[in-house]
């Protein structure tokens, strides 16, 4: 039964690697390449070795992106794990109507970034958007939120804190693994439900916990880019210029392609070491179930 069942999960993941290999590799692999030469699209590549890496520790617009987008990563991650887990936790047990809260935990998921990026411009807008006709109702402040550099990063990231539905159900699918025999075992020994999150959910659920997290963190440096470009164009004052936007503008509209393929190589690692600090500090996948 072994051979069978891992042949059936090769030809299952064969589509999603070829894919990944098509749009996602060879891309990356030619970036890498680029990354090493002056390209502007017309023109045969020139090589400049370590030029355009040197480039970059001199341009400050650089360094403002890849600090924008750093304080997007730590200020998004953790509060999107923290209102993940809790959902899942909330919406675990079968009810009625637990369907359609589910159903509506992972609907901000499925709007395409464009309209998604779009209807926060209509919440945000400081005069008649919604969140402040709410705010000024309640007798709070209302900021200009995407019009003032102190608040548009924030602003964006609270967009991004609605967009959790792939993490919702991988949360609620590694609860499910959690045998409900556990809970009464703990149960009977006298643990609340404080104790039991913190002795038995969280331990048990940290192989998935660590999953979410580094997913996230990946996603989290690509996905600014839509909602930087339809709602701020960057700004103001480069508050909300990040790295995926500075390498569209880079490539795209100063056809400094070699440029834009440095920045790349360097996000790619950048993230990598995100990540592999994520795993460190999570100490792990936890456990391995080797049945």
């Amino acid at each position: 039964m072994a051979r069978p069942f891992r042949l059936g999960v090769y030809a299952m993941l064969t589509p999603y690697l070829t894919g990944a290999l098509v749009l996602v590799a060879l891309p990356v692999a030619l970036a890498g390449v680029l990354a090493f030469t002056a390209y502007d699209g017309l023109s045969a590549p020139r090589w400049r070795g370590l030029g355009n890496f040197h480039d970059l520790l001199d341009d400050p617009l650089f360094a403002i992106a890849a600090w924008n987008s750093l304080a997007f990563v730590v200020l998004t991650v953790p509060l999107r794990l923290a209102i993940t887990l809790g959902l899942a936790l909330l919406l675990r047990r079968p009810r009625p109507g637990v369907g359609l809260y589910r159903v509506a935990v992972y609907l901000p998921t499925v709007v395409p970034s464009p309209a998604y990026a779009l209807v926060w411009l209509w919440i945000l807008n400081p005069l008649y958007g919604p969140l402040n006709l709410v705010l000024a109702g309640l007798g709070l402040p209302t900021p200009a939120w995407l019009a003032d550099s102190a608040t548009a990063l924030p602003a964006i990231a609270l967009t991004a804190l609605f967009q959790i539905g792939e993490a919702f159900v991988v949360l609620l699918a590694g609860l499910q693994e959690i045998p409900d025999e556990y809970y009464d075992a703990s149960a009977l020994d006298g643990a609340g439900r404080v104790a039991q999150l913190r002795h038995l959910t969280l331990p048990l659920l940290a192989p998935w916990l660590l999953l979410v997290t580094i997913r996230d963190v990946i996603t989290s440096v690509q996905s600014t880019f839509t909602p930087a470009l339809l709602m701020t164009g960057g700004g103001p004052y480069y508050a909300t210029l990040f790295l995926p936007l500075l390498i569209y503008e880079t490539a795209f509209e100063r056809f400094r392609f070699g440029a834009g393929a440095a920045m790349t190589v360097v996000v790619c690692a950048g993230v990598a070491a995100l990540v592999g600090l994520t795993y460190l500090a999570m100490g792990g996948w936890g456990y391995e179930d080797e049945a």
